[in-house]
């Protein structure tokens, strides 16, 4: 195992182009780090640097305490899995997992002790004399980290291992993946665009956009306290609601109103949030995750000043709970940052989704996350109840989540 440090790594392309800029991140022995965020926002760059596969223009990256600015991928004792798993065709699962092995003249007793041991972890014994093309896409990929695991590095650097899964498998996979890594205990940064990957697998997630880190911080942390807008609307699936609303005072209480809708803020978000009192009579961006807003009717408390009344849109439903879309008569938070954060694959139409949004004018689309035996109906009216003790508050000129006095 080792620690991993970037310090201000940077990187800039010959015509320009800056893919990542001053990244500084620590991460531990032993521990599983996650890089997210969309297509072009660095994530693939800054792993390729670590593995020594892309040239560094300016910072250092430190294995073991180690500048490694200068050694070639081979001597950073590292291991890679890639999105494709570039195994050779006309290998077997078993020299395809031995092959680097052998070619830094390990015994070949060595090899074959060490590939046993690896299909054992993997659930590959059966599998070992197989070729590539007879095996499912789970188990190429189990091979592409049986080759990995076989060399015992200081660490695994994974750059989308799951992305040419479908879905059920990548499922399964993930959570595979996870139980190695932590049966192992090897050093592992993984980059991913799936918010749901990395929140499920990472002991911390790093978040980046336009080759800046966001925030770096545990799943659970991201998820309660997000640092900015981009943040808030990455994280989360369904994605947080945002909506512009102005903050008043009313019969000595503080109020969030935004178009037709009025909530009371808690004692303990205003506590939570200090710097909301700076913000009375001014207008901010107002987050309410799908998961925090309940069927009123399915609430026992009456939802005395908490209360939405909307027309449901449109109902989905999941099985163990119930989608429920429909629109709020005010202003969207249709910033950059939080159309970029919307389009994972293009960011880069962004600007275009922002005069969208503008144009359409038809308010701030909503998502409720109920329980399965709500009785919502479509175009129908809906009395909802929100949780106000867990609203998000941003500053709309700098993205900031306003928390500090």
């Amino acid at each position: 195992m080792a620690e991993i440090v970037l310090e201000r790594l940077t990187k800039v392309y010959p015509d320009g182009t800056k893919a990542v800029s001053d990244l500084d991140l620590e991460v531990g022995a032993g521990e599983f780090v996650v890089f997210v965020g969309p297509s072009g926002c660095g994530k693939t760059t800054a792993l390729r640097m670590v593995a020594g596969l892309e040239t560094i223009t300016s910072g250092d990256v430190r294995i073991d305490g180690q500048v490694v600015n200068d050694l070639p991928p081979k001597n950073r004792d590292i291991a890679m899995v890639f999105q494709n798993y570039a195994l050779y065709p006309h290998m077997t699962a078993s020299r395809n997992m031995g092959f680097a092995l052998k070619m830094q003249g390990v015994p070949k007793g060595e090899i074959d002790r060490r590939v046993r041991d690896a299909a054992r972890i993997l659930g590959l014994t059966d599998s070992l004399q197989k070729k590539p093309r007879t095996l499912s896409g789970g188990q190429r990929q189990r091979v592409a980290m049986g080759r990995a695991i076989v060399r015992n590095p200081q660490a695994f650097l994974m750059d989308e291992p799951l992305s040419n899964l479908d879905a059920k498998l990548r499922v399964e996979m993930r959570a595979e993946i996870a139980r190695i890594q932590r049966d192992l205990g090897v050093t592992t940064v993984y980059v991913t665009h799936d918010q749901i990957e990395a929140m499920t697998m990472g002991d911390r997630v790093a978040v980046m956009r336009n080759g800046f880190l966001q925030q770096v911080d545990t799943p659970q942390l991201l998820y309660e306290t997000p640092r900015n807008l981009f943040v808030a609307e990455f994280i989360g699936s369904p994605a947080m609601n945002l909506v512009v609303a102005e903050l008043a005072r009313e019969d000595g209480a503080l109020w969030a109103r935004f178009g037709e809708h009025r909530l009371r803020l808690a004692k303990a978000t205003l506590e939570r949030n200090p710097g909301l009192e700076r913000f009375e009579g001014r207008s901010l961006a107002l987050g309410i995750r799908p998961e925090d807003i309940e069927d009123a009717s399915l609430v026992s408390d009456g939802a005395s000043g908490r209360r939405l009344s909307v027309v449901c849109d449109i109902r989905e439903d999941m099985g163990s709970e119930v989608y429920v879309h429909f629109n709020i008569a005010a202003p969207p938070v249709a910033t950059k940052e939080v159309l970029e954060a919307q389009i994972v694959d293009a960011p880069e139409d962004a600007e275009a989704k922002i005069a969208a949004e503008q144009a359409r004018g038809s308010g701030a689309p909503f998502v409720a996350r109920l329980d399965r035996t709500t009785s919502a109906k479509e175009r129908e009216k809906l009395e909802l109840a929100v949780d106000v003790e867990r609203l998000h508050f941003f500053d709309m000129a700098t993205g900031l989540a306003v928390r500090a006095a």
